[in-house]
């Protein structure tokens, strides 16, 4: 009983310091001076500081210019991955999802939104999209732009509209519709005022491949099943398996001795930010002093933290792991199933397609997750 009383009033202050440690956190989002601890591609941090990295900001120029120009998320996705531009240190495959994140950072024009995502206060706590739980802070010219603000503003446009309009015939299902027979990819056909997608090699000559053409609305009408389905179960799926591969990564750098070091050395500044805490909650420290202190406590466990995550960070498990939250959030954030094909949430959550046979398609979606859904 003893034990369960002292638990219950550690877990109390423990809460207090949080909440003294959130309002801090809001306040220099408030003003300005929040940092976030990973740069964004296109910037690297010196002293706390945002600076342009000039090779990646080529790439980032070149990334609204495809779009502008009608390139769709995936086409400029392949390009990049075909001009073996690293998507950062760690990660190297660039995705329709990564674009799409490049194209709506208000970092390339020098501004910043704080808290898009947030964590819940009760335990065990977890990250979510902030849909106006709580407030965010918009905060002009906070770093050096890399894109012109007209530009921006036009891709906004685009990217809200969810165009169709692509240079080259680019369709954004090129080169994304796989045939599991022969492996060719599946190309457009127009025919008598309706669109199918048909296999190469079938269409070539259709005795080397049995797999024939399919309705474009089938695959649309295919899709919008397969996302209603997760819409409802995406709980019991895609959440489950974010905490497992969450607490393999966890095992498997748990014997690593500069990353246990690490782990104590975030443990005790956490430890004096709890004092200091104690100490204003008696009087003996007054609160400009306290955020003073606080600040720089957290600056230096922001900064253990990111080298944490340097040696910690395994490309694979990461990228999976970054996937399966967008997942998460892009069902998380849906009010209502899904009634008519939307091509942005496509490109948002769908890498590739298969197709099984006539009856079937098997859609490979990011995270290297795959269901199989009849036509």
């Amino acid at each position: 009983m003893m034990i369960t009383i002292m638990g219950g009033l550690a877990q109390e202050e423990s809460t207090s310091i949080s909440q003294n440690m959130r309002w801090s956190v809001q306040k220099r989002m408030l003003n300005g001076t929040y940092r976030n601890s990973c740069p964004p591609f296109g910037y690297t941090v010196q002293n706390d500081t945002l600076i342009v990295n000039e090779e990646q900001a080529k790439f980032v120029k070149q990334i609204f210019n495809w779009y502008n120009e009608g390139y769709g998320l995936q086409a400029i996705a392949d390009t990049l991955n075909n001009m073996a531009v690293p998507r950062s240190q760690t990660a190297e495959r660039w995705y329709a999802s990564s674009v799409r994140y490049v194209l709506s950072n208000e970092r390339y024009i020098g501004d910043a939104l704080f808290q898009k995502k947030y964590r819940t206060e009760t335990l065990p706590t977890m990250q979510k999209r902030n849909r106006g739980e709580k407030p965010k802070y918009y905060v002009r010219s906070v770093n050096t732009p890399i894109i012109d603000k007209d530009i921006f503003y036009s891709v906004q446009e685009l990217l809200n509209k969810r165009h169709r309009e692509y240079i080259n015939n680019n369709h954004f299902l090129s080169k994304r519709i796989l045939c599991s027979k022969c492996g060719a990819t599946y190309k457009y056909v127009s025919s008598k005022n309706s669109v199918f997608w048909t296999c190469r090699t079938h269409n070539n000559n259709a005795s080397d491949c049995s797999n024939g053409r399919i309705s474009e609305i089938k695959i649309y009408e295919t899709f919008v099943g397969l996302c209603n389905k997760l819409l409802y179960n995406y709980k019991s799926i895609l959440i489950p398996l974010q905490i497992a591969l969450q607490d393999l990564k966890l095992k498997k750098f748990n014997g690593k001795t500069q990353v246990m070091d690490i782990h104590r050395e975030i443990a005790k500044l956490r430890e004096q930010t709890h004092v200091l805490a104690r100490l204003k909650t008696k009087g003996f420290l007054d609160e400009a002093k306290y955020i003073e202190q606080t600040t720089e406590l957290t600056a230096k466990i922001n900064k253990l933290q990111a080298e944490l995550k340097k040696l910690t960070r395994s490309d694979d498990e990461d990228e999976t792991l970054d996937h399966i939250d967008i997942l998460i959030d892009f069902f998380e954030k849906r009010k209502n199933p899904m009634t008519e094909f939307e091509e942005s949430a496509f490109e948002c959550i769908v890498e590739k397609i298969v197709v099984m046979d006539q009856h079937e398609l098997e859609f490979h979606l990011i995270g290297g997750l795959k269901f199989k859904e009849s036509i």
